[in-house]
């Protein structure tokens, strides 16, 4: 992914943003926060929902992720504003 995620993208968080995030640990968050607080270049902290298959949320989760690693799977839907 070459941006920071936005609230309502759909993201797969694997081993290319985290080791924890390896194999089986693999998982799809829809986004609902991105802290905006700087931590290391290329790297944020963000809250989102641990989707299923057919998209409803199962969990609430705070993952540290390196951006360069995320997949985006759906763009929000939401505008984004424009500087004036």
């Amino acid at each position: 992914m070459n941006r920071v995620p936005r609230p309502g993208d759909v993201i797969g968080v694997g081993t290319g943003a985290s080791v924890q995030f390896s194999g089986g640990r693999k998982l799809v968050l829809r986004v609902v926060a991105v802290d905006a607080r700087p931590t290391y270049y290329g790297f944020a902290w963000g809250t989102g929902y641990v989707v299923d298959r057919e998209g409803a949320a199962i969990d609430k989760r705070d993952v540290f992720v390196q951006i360069a690693g995320l997949v985006l799977l759906q763009a929000s839907q939401r505008p984004v504003p424009r500087a004036t």
